[in-house]
């Protein structure tokens, strides 16, 4: 189990499609903010969002 606290600053590398960087990465520009900065703050927006998401381990109430 991987755990990291809030000071954890370990390096990942993440794949975007070639389209999708390139507009993350003019708002980036335009805001004076790095990508890093972009990504985080995405994620805590989304983040309650993606939480109503079903696993794909949970079973599907459509599935009799």
């Amino acid at each position: 189990m991987l755990t990291l606290d809030r000071t954890d600053k370990r390096k990942q590398s993440l794949y975007f499609p070639k389209d999708m960087l390139e507009e993350v990465a003019a708002e980036a520009r335009r805001l004076d903010r790095s990508l890093s900065w972009i990504f985080q703050r995405a994620w805590k927006i989304a983040k309650p969002e993606i939480a109503k998401y079903q696993s794909v381990n949970e079973p599907d109430d459509d599935a009799s």
